[in-house]
Formats: C-alpha cells, structure tokens, sequence
C-alpha cells in the first residue's frame, strides 16, 4: 500500500512542488507514495466562500473557521494521523519522521493568517508540529519540508539504506564532515585518516569528528547523547 499524503491549504498551487522532482518525484511516479490536495476554501461559507473570521477577545489578524477546517478534514478522513503545521508545535524531530513514514500516511493541515479555530484541532486530536523557532506566512513549506523528510525514508526511494543511517539526528549526533577527489583543493587536503584505508580507524575518526561538531553546535543533543550513553547497558 502507497503511502499517502493529503494536504488540506488554502494554496494547493503550491504542491507538489519541489516534491514533485528528484527523490520524491521518482517515488511519486512509481507511486510508493500519493499526494492529493484540498483546497480549504471549497467549504468555505456563504457566497464569498468564507474561511475565516475575526478572533473572539479582539486581537489583530484572522482566525480560520472551525466548521470549515472540520469539513475539509472530514472529505479525507480515514484513520490517518491529522498534523496541523504551527510556529507553536512541537519540533519536527528525526524520530518522528520515521514514525510517520513507517505509517499508513498523514493529513496536513496548513494554517494562515493567525492560526485555527482550537476547537477543530482539539476534535480531532491534531498533532502540532513546527520546524524551528520562527514563522512563516503558512504551513505550507513546513509541509513540503515534513513530507521531504519522510518520502526518502520510505522503502525503495534512497538507493543506500546506509546513508540515511549515517546521517545527522539518525542517533544523537550530526553528521561527520565529507570529502572527495580531488585530494588537493586549493591548498586544502582531506585528512591523512581517510586516505588510509583501515576501517577502523576512519569510522573512529568520524565518531570523533560527530561528537565534537554535536558538541560545538548543539549542546541540547550533545547533552542527550551524554545521558543515553550513561544510561546504555
């Protein structure tokens, strides 16, 4: 069974976008996984076709209607998990991606303007989910990024399952720095270790590369590594 991604947006242009090439586009082609759009506004209200309204307590901006998001959810409800993308989700973590591609699929639910009516998002138990400590104008790069993510972890889209275990966030640590011929680059050379050619020694020194890059850039996964590893058997 396909993998199937529905996204419901007031935008559906947008997709699939950057989805559409590559990776993704090949899996699309050969259908390991499906992507169909809603647009939120053909259940819009009134002869306008109105999504949102003013928020109730006053306040800048628009707040999209409960009973039009619940509409739009509903047309594609079939037990998938419904995510909506807002700056105050919970961040996107690699773990999570692979929950969700080891999943019959999802529901992405873009928001705009000042966000969504809760009550929708309470009734059917949304998941919230970000990418990072900032905003954008919608959900919808979040969801071509969250999809990104999980289309090249399905099986049969990367060619090297080794890669996607190697790279950064697939444990604790970042990814250890890369290098290919030439040898000599502008002065520069790849380390001695790498040209070697005992296997030991290169994965000790990308080990220790990982630890010490996760450990300058990113203290908060540095300090979870420490801990997993005090904890390990």
């Amino acid at each position: 069974m396909s993998f199937r991604a529905s996204i419901l947006t007031l935008f559906p242009e947008i997709f699939p976008g950057p989805l559409g090439c590559s990776l993704a586009g090949i899996a699309l082609e050969r259908r390991i996984w499906t992507l169909d759009t809603v647009n939120i506004r053909d259940f819009g209200v009134g002869k306008h076709r109105s999504v949102d309204d003013a928020p109730f307590g006053g306040g800048a901006g628009m707040v999209l209607r409960a009973d039009v998001v619940d509409a739009a959810v509903r047309s594609v409800a079939d037990g998938r998990r419904l995510v909506a993308l807002t700056p105050r989700g919970t961040p996107l973590t690699q773990a999570r991606v692979r929950d969700l591609a080891a999943g019959p699929g999802v529901i992405l639910l873009c928001g705009r303007y000042e966000g969504i009516d809760q009550r929708v998002l309470d009734a059917h138990d949304a998941e919230e989910i970000n990418l990072g400590d900032y905003v954008l104008s919608g959900g919808e790069i979040a969801a071509l990024a969250l999809l990104d993510a999980t289309i090249r972890l399905l099986p049969g889209v990367m060619g090297n399952v080794e890669s996607a275990e190697a790279e950064s966030f697939s444990g604790d640590l970042l990814e250890y720095p890369h290098y290919t011929r030439p040898a000599l680059w502008q002065g520069r050379s790849v380390p001695e270790t790498l040209l070697s050619g005992h296997h030991q020694e290169i994965a000790a020194w990308r080990l220790a590369q990982a630890e010490a890059i996760t450990r300058i850039r990113r203290p908060d996964l540095w300090a979870r590594h420490i801990a997993s590893a005090s904890t390990a058997p």
